[in-house]
C-alpha cells in the first residue's frame, strides 16, 4: 500500500507537475491583470469625458453662468450621460431600438403640433412654452412606450447585421457496424427520410472487414452484406458518405470510440445495438435506432378488431396456434392449434409491447365458426338429396320392367284356340 503511494506522489513532486503548476499561477495572474487594466481604462474614460465636460462648460458660460456654477452645470450634464449609458448597457437590443424610433415619432408630432401653436394668436412666452412642452412630451412618450414594446419587435435581422455569418453547422450521423448488416439503412436512405451526412468512421470500416474476412460463414456473410450496403448506400446520388479517419486508441472498443467521435463532432449514432443505445442515451448524444423506428412504424391494433391471419405452427400452451403478420409481429391465438396451415378470422383480446417488439393476443371469431357448421350440413342434407331422388329415378324401371315381364309372361301361357275365329265364320 505504501509502495503504490508512493508511486503515486512521485510525479506530483516531479519538475513537469511543477512547470505545469507554475504554468497555470502564470495563467490566472495574467487574466486577472487582464481585468484590472479593463476596469482601470473604463474609469479613466469616464473621469476624463467629465473633466472635459466641466471645462467646456467653463469656457463657455451656458446660461449666463460663469466659474464654478458653469463648470457644475458641465458636470451634472456629464452625470446625466453616464446614467443613460449605463442604463442602455442593460437594456436589450428590442428595447433601445423601439425606444429610438418612440423618440424619433414622437419629436416628428410634436413638431406638427408646434407648426398649429405658431398660427395661434396667444403671447409669445405662451407660444414658447408650449413648444417646448410639447416637444418634451412627446418625446418622452415615445421614447418610453417605444422602450417598453421594443421587446415584441423581430431583431433577428438587425442581430445578424452586426455579427459574423457563421458557416451552417452540418448534420453528421455516425453509422455503426450492426446497422450496415442489418441492411435497413438503405431502404431509408432510398425513401429520402435520412437528411445530412451518412459519416462512416475508419474503424467502424476495420470492424466490418475483419466480419467479413472471418472463418465463420454466417459471420462472413453478413460481414459481406454490410460491405453490399455500404457500396448501394454510395452509389445513390442524393445521399453523401463520408469516411471519417478520427480514430481514438485510448477509448478501446468500436463502441466507446463511437461515443467519443459523436461527442467530438457533435454528431448523431444510428444502430441496432442495444446497449450501445443505452450508453450513447445515458451519456446524452442523440440515437438513431432502426429497430425503434420500425416498431413505430407499425399499424396499431385495437383489442376487439378482427383479423384475418395464417396459422403456421403450434403454440407453446396447450390449444393455441402462432401466426405472423407481414411486418414480423407474433400473433397467439387461442383454439388454433388444429388451424395450422389454415386461415382463420381472429378477434384481437389484447397487445403486449416488449423489448423484442410486439405482440398480439387473440381467439379465434366464435361467430364465424358457428355459421360454419350449418353451412356445411346444408350442403351435405343438399347432396343426400340428389342422391336420394336419383336412386328413386334408377329403382322405377326395375319394379316397372319386372312388371311387363309378368304380364307378358301371362299373355304368353293363356291358351290358344286351333281354329281362328275368323275360319269358322
Amino acid at each position: 500500500m505504501s509502495r503504490n503511494t508512493s508511486e503515486l506522489q512521485r510525479p506530483l513532486n516531479s519538475p513537469e507537475s511543477g512547470r505545469l503548476a507554475t504554468k497555470n499561477e502564470t495563467t490566472s495572474l495574467t487574466s486577472e491583470a487582464r481585468e484590472r487594466r479593463s476596469a482601470w481604462a473604463f474609469w479613466a474614460v469616464r473621469v476624463f469625458l467629465v473633466a472635459c465636460t466641466g471645462a467646456a462648460s467653463f469656457t463657455m458660460r451656458p446660461f449666463g453662468l460663469r466659474g464654478l456654477s458653469a463648470a457644475s452645470a458641465g458636470f451634472l450634464i456629464a452625470l446625466v450621460v453616464l446614467w443613460a449609458e449605463l442604463r442602455l448597457r442593460r437594456a436589450a437590443l428590442g428595447g433601445i431600438l423601439g425606444g429610438a424610433f418612440g423618440a424619433v415619432f414622437g419629436v416628428f408630432a410634436a413638431l406638427l403640433v408646434t407648426l398649429v401653436i405658431s398660427r395661434t394668436n396667444e403671447p409669445e412666452p405662451t407660444k414658447s412654452f408650449l413648444e417646448f412642452a410639447t416637444l418634451f412630451a412627446f418625446g418622452y412618450l415615445g421614447l418610453v412606450l417605444g422602450s417598453d414594446r421594443g421587446g415584441e419587435l423581430d431583431t433577428g435581422s438587425v442581430s445578424s447585421f452586426f455579427r459574423k455569418k457563421a458557416a451552417p453547422v452540418e448534420s453528421v450521423k455516425l453509422l455503426d457496424t450492426s446497422v450496415l448488416i442489418d441492411g435497413r439503412i438503405a431502404d431509408i436512405c432510398e425513401t429520402r427520410f435520412v437528411e445530412g451526412v451518412l459519416g462512416v468512421p475508419r474503424f467502424v470500416l476495420h470492424e466490418l472487414q475483419m466480419v467479413a474476412d472471418s472463418s465463420d460463414a454466417l459471420k462472413r456473410q453478413r460481414g459481406r452484406r454490410g460491405l453490399e450496403v455500404l457500396q448501394r448506400i454510395q452509389k445513390m446520388p442524393e445521399v453523401e458518405v463520408r469516411v471519417l479517419e478520427d480514430d481514438f486508441p485510448q477509448a478501446g472498443d468500436v463502441d466507446h470510440k463511437l461515443v467519443e467521435l459523436a461527442r467530438s463532432m457533435g454528431a448523431k449514432i444510428v444502430t441496432n445495438d442495444f446497449n450501445l443505445n443505452k450508453v450513447a442515451t445515458v451519456q446524452g448524444f442523440p440515437v438513431l435506432n432502426v429497430n425503434q423506428l420500425a416498431n413505430a412504424l407499425k399499424p396499431a391494433v385495437l383489442a376487439g378488431e378482427v383479423m384475418r391471419v395464417l396459422i403456421l405452427r403450434e403454440g407453446k400452451e396447450p390449444n393455441q396456434g402462432v401466426a405472423y403478420l407481414d411486418d414480423g409481429t407474433m400473433v397467439v391465438v387461442d383454439g388454433a392449434r388444429r388451424m395450422v396451415n389454415k386461415s382463420v378470422d381472429v378477434i384481437v383480446t389484447s397487445v403486449h409491447q416488449t423489448t423484442a417488439g410486439k405482440m398480439i393476443f387473440g381467439r379465434l371469431d366464435e361467430r364465424l365458426e358457428q355459421s360454419a357448421p350449418p353451412l356445411r350440413q346444408s350442403a351435405a342434407a343438399g347432396a343426400g338429396r340428389g342422391d336420394g331422388s336419383g336412386g328413386l329415378g334408377t329403382a322405377a324401371p326395375q319394379i316397372e320392367n319386372p312388371a311387363r315381364l309378368t304380364e307378358s309372361s301371362s299373355l304368353e301361357r293363356q291358351p290358344r284356340p286351333l281354329f281362328p275365329e275368323s275360319d269358322a265364320s
